[in-house]
């Protein structure tokens, strides 16, 4: 273990070297910061996790080797399990379910069951010949926003009138988060947004703080001269070394609205230097009201896709949800991005039949040099080996992203058989990532659309490179009329989505 805070531990699928795997991530944990609670927690999840590694992912009777990963975060641990054994799902294990006869449990589903109950995340994932892996997080001990305040407090600032909005100009900063400036951005977002925001560390001030100083989440602030909290901004890199980060928490003080906060405090975000630089930026912008989305438009982040019902219709936004709207649906969301240097130009392989609205989305967000290729022959050049999918579910979203980072000769079979899993699962949306710059993507779009996938959007400079977005909705009551757009590109998007939607009845 080095200065990185990472440890890698090699052991033999045979379960007496469990207590030797417990001992060493235990003190490792420790050694990160974690006290005796919290390593007990850890001790649960990962001894039910190498468990069901060691009894399913292997033959009766083989011999092999299994990996353990630690690694130290912004916000606490990430402890891999990663192994290459036989074809092993742990999520379709049979679930266990709390206040059920215990004994009559499967002692696999418990064993997820516990590991999803100790642990603050829990994923599963399919590295095609690299094997596949279980990712479990931990975070450090931090306070909720509503922890600093009693419940008094609470309800007076929930209740209180919202400040009236000052009228003369007045001056301010904007630049970075100050380490005592957390609880201000934590506070601000729980009054303009309740608890709302779908990434729940904006409401832990001390995970805010983490996630900065790490360079995964930069943020910035507006102060008036006298050091009062006005509101913020941040870029969220999905992950260390990505080129592109998601501009999210932009929110502002009532009082302090209409004094161009939004303006300065993205201009700071898109030209001030970070740890990691950016080739551009993307945002999601709800369509249940149009605010979020004049927000992109104004600051030149231009629409390139539409995410259908990617969350519960019962979560309500403070101050623009009504509390009892009937007839809801499930929340949709724009995709948008912004190029923040000129665009390299690419040989990408857009699937004939979107190819149009591809290149008028390249178009629309200024990449006009790209080569729009057709490959030689007919049918995909695939390696003989398997796919490399990665999976992540959104549980309490129903919603699921699946990346192919490496199409394999049999990738038609394992989607299909994911995406079947994934249904029986009752998750409602699944987002289906593909390369445009593979030449396969040009021939398996339409396999993919076959199983009822259809066309979302485009993202560029993703992990994968730049894709195209397909989306899966399983047995979502969809209403395309309740859908709120802002621009004639999203609603040219809607009108061609709705168009191939196979939900929809013609």
């Amino acid at each position: 273990m080095g200065e990185t805070g990472s440890l890698k531990l090699t052991l033999p699928n045979d379960l007496s070297y469990l207590p030797i795997a417990l001992l060493c991530v235990r003190e490792t944990a420790r050694k990160f910061g974690f006290g005796d609670e919290d390593l007990y927690k850890i001790e649960v999840g990962l001894e039910e996790c190498i468990t069901n590694v060691i009894e399913h992912a292997f033959a009766s009777g083989e011999t092999n080797t299994f990996d353990i990963i630690c690694e130290r975060t912004a916000l606490g641990i990430t402890v891999t399990v990663k192994e290459k054994g036989i074809p092993f799902d742990p999520t379709r294990l049979p679930q266990y379910e709390p206040g059920k006869d215990l004994e009559a449990a499967s002692g696999s589903g418990l064993g997820v069951f516990l590991m999803k109950k100790m642990l603050d995340d829990v994923s599963f994932h399919n590295l095609g010949a690299n094997g596949k892996e279980t990712r479990l997080i931990k975070y450090l001990p931090s306070k909720r926003i509503e922890e600093y305040y009693s419940q008094a407090e609470l309800k007076a600032m929930t209740a209180q009138q919202e400040a009236p909005v000052i009228q003369e100009k007045i001056e301010y900063d904007v630049r970075a988060l100050q380490p005592d400036e957390a609880i201000e951005v934590s506070r601000c977002a729980y009054k303009s947004h309740g608890y709302t925001f779908f990434d729940q560390h904006i409401y832990y001030p001390d995970r805010l703080l983490e996630l900065n100083r790490s360079g995964q989440l930069v943020s910035a602030v507006a102060v008036t001269k006298d050091n009062r909290f006005m509101g913020h901004a941040a870029l969220h890199y999905p992950y260390l070394g990505a080129r592109i980060a998601e501009l999210t928490f932009v929110f502002v003080n009532v009082e302090y609205r209409g004094q161009g906060c939004m303006n300065r405090l993205c201009e700071y975000l898109f030209t001030t230097p970070n740890k990691s630089p950016l080739s551009g930026v993307y945002a999601y912008a709800v369509t249940n009201h149009v605010f979020t989305q004049k927000v992109m438009v104004k600051y030149g982040i231009q629409d390139c896709g539409l995410e259908l019902a990617t969350s519960p219709e019962t979560w309500l936004f403070k101050g623009i949800t009504p509390e009892k709207e009937e007839h809801v649906q499930r929340i949709s969301v724009a995709l948008s991005f912004k190029y923040l240097e000129p665009p390299t130009p690419l040989t990408l392989y857009p699937p004939p039949q979107h190819r149009e609205i591809v290149e008028q989305l390249y178009h629309n967000l200024g990449a006009k040099n790209h080569n729009y290729a057709v490959p030689t022959g007919s049918t995909p050049e695939l390696p003989a080996q398997d796919s490399e999918i990665e999976t992540d579910i959104h549980a309490s979203e129903q919603n699921v992203e699946i990346l192919i980072r490496c199409y394999g000769i049999n990738v038609i079979r394992e989607m299909r058989l994911l995406l079947r899993d994934l249904c029986l699962k009752h998750m409602a949306a699944i987002n289906l990532l593909l390369n445009l710059e593979d030449p396969a993507t040009y021939f398996l779009t339409g396999e993919f659309e076959q199983m009822g996938f259809f066309f979302s959007g485009i993202l560029p400079r993703t992990g994968i490179g730049d894709a195209i977005v397909l989306q899966y909705l399983n047995n979502v009551d969809f209403d395309y009329d309740k859908v709120m757009v802002y621009t004639d590109t999203a609603r040219k998007i809607l009108e061609y989505i709705k168009a191939r939607d196979p939900n929809v009845i013609r």
